[in-house]
């Protein structure tokens, strides 16, 4: 038998305060990705590197576009 992860030891230790607050889907955490999840991963990604983080004096950031002449995931 596997060893229990942190997480299965959790949804066992809770699954009385589960019944009570609401039911939680229960899965197997370690499966593959499906290719539909693979695909939308990696459109995500790409999505993701087209935006820049800048940070202001004061401490809060906001997201600008890399590069704005680029049209290409827009």
């Amino acid at each position: 038998m596997a060893k229990e992860t942190m997480t299965q030891r959790f949804m066992r230790v809770t699954g009385k305060l589960r019944i009570i607050f609401g039911p939680a889907h229960s899965s197997s955490l370690d499966h593959e990705m499906t290719e539909e999840n693979k695909h939308l991963l990696a459109r995500r990604q790409a999505e993701a590197q087209q935006w820049e983080t800048i940070r202001r004096p004061d401490g809060s950031t906001y997201v600008v576009p890399k590069n704005p002449d680029d049209k290409s995931l827009r």
